[in-house]
């Protein structure tokens, strides 16, 4: 769907106890912000954190940000009544953890509905087994949902897996949820590397992410973002590479071929339709990043 087409290569977990790093948020690089009122929150803070995100939504300064908030578990304590307090106050999106199901996505609707944010977009987060095999209800649940968030962190436990520089534990699961969002249009985007510490493996992480499919990568620190935004972003010679297919092939047809060579790989129309959707992309980035400057 083409409102689901934005940059997101960078999507930056904040805290929203810490309200330096909500305020800090507003100068960072990062595609979107995700105001975090969920599980990395102690329980003592879960009040101020919802106060703090409400006040700093509604203050605003995020730029051309995507500002998300993520919630509680539905089945939390805390759940609905902080989709009471965030459906209204001018995000872009809310994020609703732990979605397992089609039937979770219609009842997370219809609390956000209850709060009077019929109109919100919202994103859900695949972190279970269970959430994985159900891709594709899940995707398929709402035309509301503009992205899926992995959450591989969890996933990797919940497997009982290990974390290893190939990621080999995940691929077959960040496959089958790309599969599931690219058959409904959805945005997907990989999961933290915790180790923030360790960027040759998160930079392997951003580049193996970006040639599955994916639309980039949430982050838990700074420092992670440039890595994120240099691997999600078109490089001048793709750029430069979709403009000459655009032109060849539409040079091709008019000339009664259905197919031409360029650079010594055959094109078709299914080509062109990427490479347009590369430059929308890329003109989107400069776009944003003009508001970073």
């Amino acid at each position: 769907m083409e409102y689901c087409l934005r940059p997101r290569r960078s999507m930056l977990y904040v805290p929203g106890c810490n309200q330096h790093y909500l305020d800090r948020a507003r100068t960072l690089a990062a595609d979107s912000v995700i105001l975090d009122l969920g599980d990395p929150i102690l329980i003592d803070a879960k009040l101020e954190s919802r106060d703090n995100v409400v006040a700093a939504v509604k203050q605003g300064g995020y730029g051309s940000r995507e500002v998300v908030v993520r919630v509680n578990n539905l089945d939390s304590i805390w759940g609905h009544d902080d989709i009471k307090a965030v459906a209204n106050i001018g995000a872009d999106a809310i994020l609703f953890p732990n979605i397992e199901s089609a039937e979770h996505v219609h009842t997370a609707l219809e609390l956000l509905d209850a709060a009077g944010g019929g109109h919100m977009p919202i994103m859900v987060m695949i972190e279970s087994p269970l959430a994985v095999l159900n891709a594709k209800e899940i995707a398929s649940a709402s035309d509301r949902i503009t992205c899926i968030v992995m959450a591989t962190s969890d996933l990797i436990s919940q497997l009982h897996a290990r974390v290893t520089h190939e990621r080999s534990a995940i691929l077959t699961s960040l496959s089958l949820v790309v599969l599931a969002a690219r058959a409904y249009g959805r945005c997907v985007i990989d999961g933290i590397t915790s180790d923030f510490k360790n960027m040759h493996s998160f930079e392997y992480a951003c580049r193996l992410g970006r040639d599955m499919g994916l639309d980039g990568k949430s982050l838990v620190h700074p420092a992670q973002i440039a890595y994120c935004n240099d691997a999600y972003t078109p490089k001048a010679s793709e750029v430069a590479n979709a403009r000459l297919i655009i032109k060849a092939l539409q040079e091709a047809n008019e000339g009664g071929l259905g197919t031409v060579v360029v650079n010594d790989k055959l094109v078709e129309q299914h080509h062109v339709k990427a490479a347009q959707r590369l430059l929308k992309l890329s003109d989107m980035i400069t776009e944003l990043e003009e508001d970073f400057i």
